[in-house]
């Protein structure tokens, strides 16, 4: 699974906060119009099967630092900024494919080959799950193990919103709007914006520690036009390529573990079942804790992936 880097991984300075013990690098990943370089954090041992933690929303590459840690203790392991956050190039959104899941999919590929490896095990929270997703669609070959924290496929969950049960999410139609109207309304009051989201959405405030919290909100701030084209891409150009997708028949082929809160019960479907036929390989587990589950029970979700990775 390892080869020789053939593109440059520029070694950059340690942020603080960072994953202790990793080494942060910028990796160029998309040469077209002046080229697109991602900020990763990049730890453990040079064999084993490596893993790529993809971040969630409103989060950058952070929130993987317990689960990080852990798992380099005999993985390679790689946690990027996705494109468009954190300290990852904010390229324009020129066209709704500029923050596609495929596009960003296809960053991910490229970073992982950068840093040597061919194939690997993919891991997605909320944003980074449909990342995920798409990568495992777009890039059977590459992708050895799939996981997804707390997330749909993007077909699946725009039928399950609907009625007064989809104001939870609110922000899912704001930022599908044409460009214009909702920047100027999250860049109006950021931090409020997106501390609603690390407020209601964490059981545990204590998982997500003051400098932490500073770190994700001022990463959100600076971020707010690529955060929404990201978002309004789910309601455009993914949703297309999704639902060619599944018009086709097309599944993951891969071993698939989803850990998800049950919030199936509340929204009236079963999220397994719609799991299901994306993923006939699938484990599906329902946790107890809240959407930042890597934050809230490490432990609960490394012990998850490690099930995973075992599994041929």
């Amino acid at each position: 699974m390892h080869r020789e880097n053939t593109t440059e991984a520029s070694p950059v300075p340690t942020p603080a906060p960072h994953i202790d013990g990793f080494a942060y690098h910028r990796v160029d990943v998309d040469p077209a119009d002046g080229g697109v370089a991602l900020n990763a954090a990049v730890g453990g041992p040079r064999t084993g099967t490596p893993v790529v933690l993809l971040h969630g929303f409103p989060q950058t590459h952070l929130m993987w630092r317990h689960v990080a840690a852990e798992l380099a203790v005999d993985h390679p392991v790689i946690c990027p900024d996705l494109r468009g956050y954190g300290a990852s190039d904010k390229p324009p959104a020129l066209s709704d494919a500029t923050y596609s899941k495929r596009t960003m999919a296809a960053d991910v590929v490229a970073l992982a080959r950068a840093l040597g490896h061919e194939r690997f095990a993919l891991v997605g929270h909320d944003r980074g799950a449909l990342v995920a997703i798409r990568a495992a669609l777009d890039h059977p070959a590459a992708i050895t193990h799939l996981a997804s924290l707390d997330v749909l496929p993007t077909p699946d969950m725009w039928e399950v919103m609907h009625g007064a049960s989809a104001a939870v999410g609110f922000h899912l139609y704001l930022m599908a709007q044409p460009p214009g109207l909702p920047e100027r309304m999250i860049e109006a009051s950021a931090d409020a914006f997106f501390g609603h989201f690390l407020d209601i959405w964490t059981r545990d405030p204590a998982a997500v520690p003051d400098d932490v919290r500073a770190a994700y909100l001022k990463a959100s701030r600076e971020a707010v036009p690529s955060i929404v084209a990201d978002y309004r891409a789910s309601a455009t150009v993914d949703l297309e390529h999704d639902t060619a997708d599944r018009r086709a028949g097309r599944t993951l082929a891969m071993p698939v573990t989803v850990l998800q809160q049950d919030w199936g019960a509340a929204l009236g479907f079963d999220a397994a079942a719609r799991w299901r036929a994306w993923a006939p390989r699938l484990t599906h587990r329902t946790v107890s804790c809240g959407h930042f589950m890597a934050e809230e029970d490490p432990a609960g979700v490394t012990e998850a992936l490690r099930a995973l990775l075992a599994t041929d």
